[in-house]
């Protein structure tokens, strides 16, 4: 199968029939053999019966129903686990992102080799203040945190994936945020962008407040953690406890040579006395936390689970 098209979807009846007939033209137009699986994701709507009639209109069409709103990340979990295509598209199903861009998705993956290929919606119809300046600001950390400099929306949900991508990769928790971050980490460096077109909103509202920014961030510093030292904890933790352990235990051998040796004890250094003991405290606490992480992870199941690209 050339081409699986994943669509993660929440309350989106209104949108669907349309979506899926320019899908199809698009698919009859270019002769892919294609699978389009759309992941319901607790709806409360009439999606699930809506996917259902289009069933017997696009017979290539797969559907999953959630029993509660899990998030998008869950929703693309599933599909990346049952796409069967070479090529696997993800989009909104809001009608926002343009079907008109899958073949020369598809081509850059086939045809330039890229591993993912990452929409980029340089022209948007959002609100600036709520939307577009923190989308900014967001884009920013993220390229500077994980070295993936030539992405200017890291959260465009139009992307498309080589086969092996998906399937070595895990989206869970609101990751989908960092499907990028998290390819690269696996192995899949040819990561590029496309400009692609950003369609005002035409049925529904925003599922997305901006909380979520608020917690893409935290996202992003918890992925850094689990995913660059899952395998050696102490190498992040015992760093800051020498780093504070040092800081602290400095400050308290100066008060201590000047107490000792000159006698020196004045009452303006009691701050430093209280800096030098809280910071020996904290490094103390983050080798401590490092080295239970090591106990832990040598116990782990997944401590000798490494991807491997090919065998001969």
């Amino acid at each position: 199968m050339q081409v699986t098209i994943v669509i993660p979807l929440y309350n989106e009846e209104e949108s669907l029939p349309e979506l899926m007939e320019w899908i199809d033209r698009i698919i009859r137009e270019n002769q892919y053999s294609a699978e389009v699986i759309m992941i319901d994701d607790g709806s409360k709507d009439k999606s699930w019966e809506v996917i259902l009639s289009l069933k017997q209109k696009y017979p290539y069409l797969k559907g999953v129903r959630f029993r509660s709103n899990y998030g998008k990340s869950a929703a693309l979990n599933v599909g990346f686990d049952m796409a069967e295509g070479g090529v696997v598209i993800t989009m909104d199903a809001d009608m926002q992102d343009s079907p008109d861009e899958i073949p020369a998705l598809y081509d850059m993956i086939i045809k330039d080799g890229y591993d993912l290929v990452s929409g980029y919606k340089q022209k948007r119809y959002d609100s600036v203040l709520t939307k577009n300046l923190p989308s900014k600001l967001y884009n920013f950390v993220a390229r500077k945190v994980s070295g993936i400099n030539n992405l200017h929306d890291f959260n465009c949900g139009l992307k498309a994936y080589h086969h092996d991508v998906v399937k070595n990769i895990e989206v869970y928790g609101e990751m989908h945020r960092w499907i990028p971050v998290l390819a690269k980490w696996n192995g899949f460096d040819r990561i590029t962008e496309k400009v692609v077109v950003h369609r005002p909103r035409k049925y529904g509202t925003s599922k997305f407040g901006i909380n979520r920014f608020i917690n893409g961030l935290l996202d992003l510093m918890s992925l850094v953690v689990t995913q660059k030292y899952f395998k050696k904890p102490m190498h992040f933790f015992g760093a800051w406890g020498v780093l504070f352990s040092i800081l602290g235990g400095s400050t308290l051998l100066y008060l201590f040579i000047i107490r000792t040796f000159f006698q020196i004890w004045l009452k303006e250094r009691m701050p430093a006395m209280i800096f030098g003991t809280v910071s020996l405290i904290i490094g103390v606490m983050f080798f401590c936390t490092g080295l239970l992480g090591e106990i832990i992870g040598r116990n782990s199941p997944y401590k000798n689970s490494y991807k491997i690209r090919e065998k001969i």
